[in-house]
């Protein structure tokens, strides 16, 4: 569902939330898949689909345009409870660290855990402040094809192996915290989509 999240409304009030952020370049079945999976196995409200201005991390080659990308999202799930927001974009942000923190500023009752595929979980070491982001919110990661020794070996993983809780305690957990989410593994990637479809 693409609907506006306006900065400090109280409707979020009281919820435990789910933070899926990415390129959505373009969105995809897994990303509906995590976010709906989400949903059911660690108690969470909503999920929020954080369609990210832009990449620090990718340059703008092959990016559409961000509203293409917030346009997809409609394709990948129908769930009430899946919000595909622009969010970013009020907030002036498209780093994760800034956007954690300003949005548990706007919406201050409200509980966030921040969602990944195990696949960013390999690379989160890159991320700007990634140990803060760590120290700040909850983390779930979902598992991936050929990612899934990155629950053993990524940076996140050695850091906190202490921090690691099961599934249906995350949503309750006080950072440091993070759990490692099994599943049917998807192996559409938002590249190999670009590739099929002639987007370069």
């Amino acid at each position: 569902m693409t609907a506006p999240i306006h900065i400090g409304s109280s409707l979020w009030n009281g919820h435990t939330i789910g933070l899926l952020g990415g390129s959505f370049n373009p969105a995809h079945k897994a990303h509906g898949y995590i976010a709906e999976q989400a949903l059911k196995r660690l108690g969470l409200d909503f999920v929020w689909l954080l369609v990210s201005p832009g990449n620090p991390l990718k340059g703008d080659k092959d990016m559409a345009s961000h509203a293409e990308r917030m346009k997809t999202t409609d394709f990948i799930t129908r769930h009430p409870n899946i919000v595909a927001s622009d969010i970013e974009c009020s907030l002036g942000t498209n780093r994760t660290f800034d956007t954690i923190m300003k949005l548990k500023n706007a919406f201050p009752r409200s509980n966030f855990i921040w969602l990944m595929g195990a696949d960013n979980m390999q690379q989160f070491e890159q991320w700007y402040k990634w140990d803060k982001i760590a120290c700040t919110l909850p983390i779930a990661i979902f598992d991936r094809p050929e990612y899934s020794i990155a629950r053993l070996t990524s940076g996140l993983a050695r850091k906190f192996r202490k921090n690691q809780v099961p599934n249906t305690l995350i949503y309750k957990a006080k950072a440091p915290a993070w759990t490692f989410v099994t599943s049917k593994r998807n192996k559409i990637s938002a590249t190999a989509i670009r590739g099929t479809t002639g987007r370069h």
